[in-house]
């Protein structure tokens, strides 16, 4: 055997295997690599490695070990040379990605492009230490080898000084397979498939079939799949809910604000969502309860209940101390809120006034006193207006006696009247 030996998986499916006396024992049907390394640390490169060739020997399937084979040979004239005939053991064999079966033709998440592609062939190397996957070839050129005739149309194309589309990803950067077939964990591949952006995450799962998407997304903490599941569009956030467990439905819809849920669980069958709801946590599932009765033409409908309120006795100090230990998100802070004891809504404050302000100074003494707000069961229609005459970031709501109930951000305003993401039918209540 050569020192190296670089050829494609295309290219030895169907190669014979022979004993050490010459004599044919059978030809390759698959190949199976480790696929999930133990030893390996996480920022270290990851190449995996034969661990067995699937054939047929006397009518029987065998896995033949891949440290008693070596290859040998070029172009499509490879061969498989066994020192010794043993079958590799049955938990190994389990633990192993078969590159054919679960490679080959595949969509796999391409992490740096942020998108899914087919595989058209993998690229392998054979070296002294054993024999690698180390890319996968999502080109034509790859897709032109399988049927035989990458060569004659390469000839053709020298002629106009053309090149073939010739793309590969090296295996690090292929981190999410379709494991619809087979149980394996890929431990590295679902730690960076959490380090995409939300955004990313919920394009590349929303293109997935329904088994790799349930199952991606199952492997996702709480917080996580929340994220993604909030950027995802109405209909692939159905869909993913009904391939999915209530239990781990309800778990991550409570991880979500209640506007958000109310919206998704708006576009559910009522016997669903009513499911869900029961197995939601009582207070989110109250308050989402609260928002689901509102009619899509009201305020209360865009209305997201979680935000801030303080009362004016606090120190700025206390405030911003409550701020951390709270850790809410962005569009949270857009605006702030001071309530009496009744929680009737007196004020208004900003970041920027806490920030600015002494530690010891009063919520009294820098609260905005001159509220722009709106009630739950005005029109929406009218929110458009309010938004663009005082140029806000969001809006206070309150009933009829001013108690406060939560606010409009003005991104689901947007979003509202441009007719995004909001599938709201009207109201509908569980109780």
């Amino acid at each position: 055997m050569t020192s190296q030996i670089t050829f494609y998986l295309s290219q030895v499916i169907g190669s014979k295997i022979y004993d050490l006396h010459g004599t044919r024992l059978g030809k390759v049907i698959d190949i199976y690599v480790n696929a999930t390394p133990e030893t390996i640390a996480q920022e270290e490169a990851f190449r995996p490695i034969f661990v067995a060739l699937k054939t047929k020997i006397d009518g029987s399937v065998r896995y033949l070990d891949y440290q008693y084979i070596q290859i040998s040979g070029k172009q499509q004239n490879y061969k498989f040379s066994c020192s010794e005939i043993k079958d590799l053991p049955e938990e190994t064999l389990h633990n192993s990605l078969p590159l054919v079966k679960n490679i080959l033709d595949k969509q796999i998440v391409d992490i740096n492009g942020r998108k899914l592609v087919r595989v058209n062939d993998v690229r392998l190397v054979s070296i002294a230490s054993g024999t690698y996957a180390i890319a996968v070839d999502i080109g034509t050129e790859g897709l032109l080898r399988r049927l035989g005739v990458a060569d004659i149309v390469n000839k053709l194309l020298n002629i106009f000084k053309l090149d073939l589309d010739t793309r590969f990803i090296l295996w690090d950067d292929v981190q999410a397979f379709d494991t619809t077939n087979y149980n394996i964990k890929l431990s590295q591949a679902s730690n960076k498939l959490q380090r995409l952006h939300p955004s990313d995450l919920a394009d590349i799962i929303e293109e997935m079939g329904s088994a790799s998407r349930a199952k991606i997304f199952e492997a996702l903490d709480e917080e996580r799949a929340a994220d993604v599941l909030e950027e995802m569009e109405p209909y692939a956030q159905a869909q993913l809910i009904e391939s999915l467990s209530i239990e781990k439905v309800a778990d991550v819809l409570e991880k979500m604000p209640a506007d958000e849920v109310a919206d998704l669980l708006d576009t559910l069958e009522d016997e669903k969502a009513e499911q869900i709801l029961n197995e939601m946590e009582k207070d989110s599932s109250e308050e989402v309860r609260e928002l689901l009765e509102y009619e899509s033409k009201e305020v209360g409908s865009l209305m997201t209940t979680d935000i801030l309120s303080f009362h004016e006795t606090m120190t700025v100090e206390d405030t911003l101390n409550e701020l951390r230990r709270q850790k809410p998100e962005a569009d949270v802070l857009y605006l702030m809120f001071v309530i009496d004891e009744n929680e009737k809504l007196i004020a208004t404050i900003s970041l920027r006034d806490l920030v600015i302000s002494g530690p010891q100074m009063k919520i009294s003494e820098i609260m905005n006193k001159d509220i722009i707000s709106v009630q739950d069961e005005d029109k929406v229609n009218t929110l458009g207006e309010i938004i663009e005459k005082y140029d806000l970031l969001a809006i206070p709501v309150t009933d009829a006696e001013n108690t406060l109930l939560g606010m409009v951000v003005i991104d689901d305003i947007v979003e509202d009247l441009m007719d995004k993401g909001k599938t709201k039918k009207g109201g509908r209540s569980w109780r």
